[in-house]
């Protein structure tokens, strides 16, 4: 089966589902998107991690990472190999050199220990022909949430910050409540943070 290289695209908080967020896949050499509903846990393992944030302790798949490595395992690939009933279901391709060896798991993990690895995010053809879509490159990530592939695979309890209140501080200020934030171990406000001066770059 013909396997295609996917990059992370973006990522959003979703605009039907709270606590939700959609993390967006594409085609390395196309313009297809593959959409993913995922959970918000998972979503701010995926942007601390992009965005080389530095929690004062380690998250889970920070441990993942640093347990594997600590016995010569390595995640090599992660290959999304199945959409059933709108859930997608991912494995990695792990290697301690002398064999090889598939696991198991949530593409939303699967994704963040990816970007964690290094290593190349893969799907079939199948699946992009069945769940993804086509987006100009200048599209709004955001609107790709409204998409029905994917389903929530964890629901977040945490209430989701209103970005309002902060547009009234300063980008130092924000800086500093975004050091505060990773340092009381606070991802949900950090990521908002972090999304505010991600915005403020672009203007």
């Amino acid at each position: 089966m013909k396997k295609v290289r996917l990059e992370i695209v973006g990522l959003s908080y979703s605009q039907t589902q709270s606590g939700a967020y959609a993390l967006v896949l594409g085609e390395s050499s196309g313009s297809r998107r593959l959409p993913i509903i995922i959970g918000g846990f998972e979503a701010q393992a995926i942007a601390i991690e992009l965005e080389k944030m530095s929690p004062s302790r380690p998250l889970t798949h920070d441990l993942f990472k640093s347990f594997a490595q600590t016995f010569d395992v390595t995640i090599t690939e992660v290959l999304i190999y199945n959409l059933v009933e709108g859930i997608f279901y991912a494995k990695l391709i792990c290697s301690d050199g002398t064999r090889e060896v598939e696991i198991d798991a949530r593409t939303s993990d699967a994704i963040a220990l990816a970007v964690r690895f290094g290593c190349e995010i893969y799907t079939y053809e199948f699946i992009l022909k069945s769940a993804g879509i086509v987006l100009d490159d200048d599209a709004d990530v955001s609107a790709i949430s409204e998409a029905p592939t994917g389903v929530v695979e964890t629901k977040s309890g945490t209430k989701q910050l209103d970005s309002d209140e902060y547009k009234g501080k300063s980008s130092e200020e924000l800086k500093n409540m975004l050091q505060t934030a990773l340092d009381e171990e606070k991802y949900e406000m950090a990521s908002k943070i972090r999304d505010e001066l991600n915005q403020r770059k672009k203007s």
